[in-house]
């Protein structure tokens, strides 16, 4: 008898002590588990989510009235659609554009080691090394802005090289989309004289 009573107490202090445990148990996890789930809601609430559709070696070709004017490739091409705001073009291996006359004769080139377009706005961004080339200049710059709706070009700052040797530097470069003629503010650099001017 005095054995089936000590039996029955100790499966009884078990269970008690089991259940103790499992008590335990699910209140560390709610007492971890709100802090845990508000940490899972304030990484959600900062993730930004976007799309990007990658395609390689593309070339495209801008036209006016079925004329081409301009022809442009990048080694990567990205269309970017964020989950705010709205949907860009990225070239971050570089781009290159070629400008074309009626005759299909090249006029003149941009370079640049990154792009960004935004087709909203009508705007291009070119970065790092930009360089753009014609038949009267060569400019240089880190950053210059394309608004296709102004049909010009603008950048904070570069240097200007023509075909004689003169150059020119300075702040906020402006020229239109045919870079037939330039501004450039508190501009400073060299000129090349002939000799035939010198006394």
């Amino acid at each position: 008898m005095g054995s089936t009573l000590q039996i029955g107490l100790m499966k009884s202090l078990k269970k008690i002590i089991y259940k103790g445990y499992l008590f335990l148990g699910i209140m560390a996890f709610c007492a971890c588990g709100q802090d845990d789930l508000k940490g899972v809601e304030t990484i959600s609430a900062k993730k930004v989510e976007q799309t990007k559709d990658r395609s390689i070696n593309v070339t495209v070709e801008y036209s006016d009235s079925a004329v081409v004017k301009a022809r442009g490739f990048a080694p990567v091409y990205d269309k970017v659609t964020p989950a705010v705001g709205a949907a860009y073009n990225e070239m971050p291996k570089g781009v290159k554009i070629e400008f074309f006359d009626a005759f299909m004769r090249v006029t003149g080139s941009i370079t640049a080691d990154y792009a960004k377009n935004n087709e909203t706005e009508k705007i291009t961004i070119f970065k790092r090394n930009v360089v753009v080339v014609n038949d009267m200049l060569t400019f240089h710059t880190e950053e210059l802005i394309w608004d296709e709706v102004k049909a010009r070009y603008t950048s904070s700052s570069g240097t200007v090289l023509f075909k004689d040797g003169t150059t020119a530097s300075g702040t906020e470069f402006s020229a239109p989309q045919d870079f037939s003629t330039y501004s450039i503010k508190f501009a400073k650099g060299s000129a090349n004289l002939k000799e035939d001017l010198v006394p």
